[in-house]
């Protein structure tokens, strides 16, 4: 998740696209009209062995109370990879005792705020000693491509813990004046035990939105990470260890959502839940929390982000810059800019330009150097994507390049373009999260902000245009959380972060994502005879 796509291209073998609209009867030949692939050679072996496989509890590596495991998969094959401690309610009952005694008795929360940055800033210290390892673990485990994990997104984690720390002895309350003889202050104190859940998109960056500011205000956790992808975490918390994190502070149980996910948001011991994944899983997550012990929840979720290119704008940078807003980890991000809406005098050019460099994306093994775009995550989300492409094309939207699978092992799917598309398509109303673009047309400013604001989803938007008049008038009309504003998915550690709507509560990042991990006591004590109020 970064402002900047990677660089670099290797050996590409593109076959010709033909514009043509495909139905049911003849679904299977149309798509395999349509072509862009790198050449799949024998997977390479990745630079890192596994050595975190258990549950972390108390500051100790366990296995499950049950005993049982499950695989995690190298999405480049489908192989397994792994098999990790599978975690259920037992485990997250002794997890959740593990950080309330923390909490309550341990020296995480007494330290002073100066001494908890310390931890961090070394943790930090031991991202960096570590980035090449990190990064490896994570390609092998989500299939990103090394590049992009290894230059970007390992290297924002560090910074992200270093932005923490400094928080840490900066947060306060507040002296408040009072009609009365009265000296009112308020204290902001940590919320007690968190409770945590990421997805497998980007599963060490996920860790640090989420860690950091929970460290930093004094709490303790609980963490559930996503089952396809256990394994940066448990290597991520070793680290925290050894930089000094006390037993018991953060502890991490790998298993599965309808287990592990619904016994830790249901918890009555457990203080805060923070969730970041599927709206569907969200509301569910919401009300576990509400039929429990009402704990509050945030939650970062889904999103159908309008990326909007007007008529004025450079057509070369606008969609280089619309290609990497929706491609950008394989399509697997909440934020991807999933409808292109492109302004009527300019969208042939658009559409011609944007096949083009859908074709021109080098696919393949993401341990590759080079290498753009790697596999999706698993079986599931690639069926998905594939049964998304499918209806599209029975919907009469145009199939530009792309629309099938690629080799036949792993999980590698052709990017891919329609043009035509309508509101009313799936592919233009469903988050895919994949490698599918849809370009929308557009004749005037009114009706494009009317057609950007008419979805369930308010996350992100993107605006491209040489007009500062235009701009402000999008930002201030388009009901997202965020608007980028001739650029896309810059994730600054300072930056807040979540949606509008059915995009999830609160935010991530920032300042604001303090707020998610304090509670504020106000304390009111009486003077006499003071000597002014």
């Amino acid at each position: 998740m970064a402002a900047r796509r990677i660089s670099g291209v290797i050996s590409r073998s593109l076959s010709s696209s033909i514009v043509s609209r495909g139905n049911r009867s003849n679904l299977g030949r149309e798509v395999q009209r349509f072509s862009t692939v790198a050449a799949l050679e024998e997977p390479i072996t990745p630079p890192v062995g596994i050595n975190y496989t258990q549950l972390l509890i108390d500051g100790k590596f366990v296995d499950s109370a049950s005993g049982k495991t499950f695989p995690t998969l190298d999405p480049r094959t489908g192989d397994v990879i792994a098999n990790v401690a599978e975690g259920d309610a037992e485990d997250v009952n002794r997890a959740v005792s593990a950080a309330r005694k923390a909490f309550d008795e341990g020296p995480w929360p007494k330290m002073t705020a100066y001494e908890r940055s310390r931890v961090l800033l070394r943790f930090a210290d031991l991202i960096d000693k570590h980035n090449d390892d990190l990064a490896a673990l994570e390609t092998w485990n989500n299939g990103k491509p090394y590049e992009q994990a290894a230059r970007i997104e390992v290297p924002s984690v560090a910074r992200l813990f270093r932005y923490y720390a400094g928080w840490a002895d900066k947060i306060h309350g507040l002296t408040v004046p009072a009609d009365g003889p009265y000296h009112v202050q308020t204290l902001h104190e940590p919320i007690g035990v968190a409770g945590q859940i990421i997805p497998w998109n980007f599963p060490l960056v996920m860790f640090a939105w989420k860690v950091g500011p929970a460290l930093a205000t004094g709490n303790t956790i609980v963490l559930k990470s996503a089952e396809q992808t256990p394994l940066t975490a448990l290597y991520a918390a070793k680290l925290l260890h050894e930089a000094g994190l006390p037993p018991g502070v953060l502890n991490i149980v790998s298993g599965y959502g309808p287990t592990a996910g619904a016994a830790l948001a249901s918890h009555m011991d457990v203080d805060k839940i923070a969730f970041t994944g599927s709206t569907a899983t969200g509301k569910i997550v919401q009300e576990l929390a509400a039929k429990s012990n009402l704990k509050p929840v945030t939650l970062e979720l889904g999103g159908k982000s309008p990326f909007i290119v007007c008529e004025d704008a450079n057509i070369d940078r606008a969609v280089e810059l619309a290609h990497f807003a929706l491609f950008f980890n394989q399509g697997q991000c909440c934020a991807a800019g999933s409808r292109t809406f492109v302004h009527e005098r300019v969208y042939d050019e658009f559409v011609e330009k944007a096949k083009a460099r859908a074709q021109r994306r080098t696919v393949g093994d993401p341990f590759q150097k080079g290498i753009e775009h790697g596999p999706q995550i698993d079986s599931d989300q690639f069926e998905k994507i594939l049964r998304y492409i499918k209806s599209g094309i029975e919907s009469n939207a145009t199939l530009e390049c792309g629309g099938d699978k690629i080799g036949s092992k792993g999980y590698y799917i052709q990017p891919t373009v329609f043009s035509n598309v309508k509101d009313d398509m799936l592919i233009a109303q469903d988050e895919i999260f994949g490698p599918v673009q849809t370009i929308l047309k557009f004749k005037e400013l009114d009706e494009v902000i009317k057609r950007a604001n008419m979805t369930r989803y308010g996350l992100a938007a993107g605006v491209f245009t040489k007009s500062i008049d235009t701009a402000n008038m999008l930002t201030r009309a388009l009901r997202t959380g965020t608007v980028w504003v001739n650029c896309y998915d810059v994730f600054d550690a300072a930056i807040p972060f979540g949606g509008y709507k059915m995009s999830g509560i609160g935010r991530e990042k920032g300042i604001y994502s303090l707020h998610n991990y304090l509670q504020v006591k106000a304390v009111v004590t009486s003077l006499e005879n003071p000597a002014w109020l």
